[in-house]
C-alpha cells in the first residue's frame, strides 16, 4: 500500500484563527463604517468570505469590501490566531508514515500561507479559495486519500472525491452533523488523530491482504 496523502482543511480544523479574524472584521468596521458582528461572523467559520459579507454589505459592495478585507487580513488576523490542540502532531504523523500533507481551503491561498508559516505548520500541497464540493477538485488532484475538516462542507468535499471524511468538533458543526453529512470517523479534535490514522491505515492493509 503506497504512503497516504492526507488533505486538512485550514480554519478551525489545523489553527483557530476566530481571534484573528474578529479583529479584521473590526477594523474593516472602522474603515467602511458597515456594522459587522465580528463574533456573529466567526462563530460559522468555513463558508467563503463573499457569503458572510453579504450578511452586513449591500450586494453592489460586497467585492469593494472582501478586497478591503483581504488588505487588512495580513496586518490584522495572522498573529492572533493559534494552532488547535495536535495540529502539529497531526502532521507529524502523516509524515511519520511517509505520507503526504496537502491543505485544502475555503481561504485564499496566500493568506492561508501567511497562517501556516506563522504557526511553523510545513505542508507539501496548498489549495485555496475552495469550498465544499468544489474542494474535491483539488482533492483529486493532488491524489488525497483522506480528508480532515470540521464542516459538514468538509464532508460533502470528501464524498465527492470518493475518500473518507474525518470530522473534528471545533468548528461550528456537531458531531452529529458531522456524521449525517458522511464523516467516517468523528474526533473531538486533532489530538486523537494519530491514532484514528493509524487504524484507518491498518484497516486498508488487512482490507488488501483479504481481497
Amino acid at each position: 500500500m503506497p504512503p497516504l496523502t492526507v488533505g486538512f482543511d485550514l480554519d478551525m480544523t489545523l489553527i483557530d484563527s476566530r481571534p484573528g479574524i474578529a479583529a479584521a472584521y473590526r477594523e474593516l468596521t472602522a474603515r467602511t463604517g458597515v456594522y459587522v458582528d465580528a463574533d456573529a461572523a466567526v462563530s460559522r467559520l468555513g463558508p467563503p468570505l463573499r457569503q458572510e459579507l453579504g450578511r452586513w454589505f449591500p450586494p453592489e459592495a460586497v467585492e469593494e469590501a472582501v478586497e478591503t478585507y483581504r488588505g487588512l487580513y495580513p496586518s490584522y488576523a495572522i498573529g492572533p490566531s493559534v494552532a488547535l490542540p495536535g495540529a502539529a502532531a497531526a502532521l507529524d504523523a502523516v509524515r511519520a508514515g511517509g505520507g503526504r500533507v496537502v491543505v485544502v481551503t475555503s481561504k485564499l491561498g496566500r493568506l492561508a500561507r501567511l497562517h501556516l508559516e506563522h504557526l511553523g505548520l510545513a505542508v507539501d500541497e496548498l489549495a485555496g479559495d475552495l469550498f465544499a464540493e468544489e474542494k474535491a477538485t483539488a482533492l483529486v488532484a493532488h491524489g488525497v486519500g483522506l480528508y480532515v475538516g470540521d464542516h459538514v462542507a468538509d464532508m460533502a468535499a470528501a464524498r465527492a472525491a470518493g475518500v473518507p471524511g474525518f470530522g473534528v468538533i471545533t468548528g461550528p458543526c456537531s458531531a452529529d452533523e458531522l456524521r449525517a453529512a458522511g464523516a467516517a470517523v468523528v474526533l473531538t479534535d486533532l489530538t486523537g488523530f494519530p491514532a484514528a490514522l493509524d487504524r484507518s491505515v491498518r484497516l486498508a492493509l488487512e482490507d488488501s491482504t483479504s481481497s
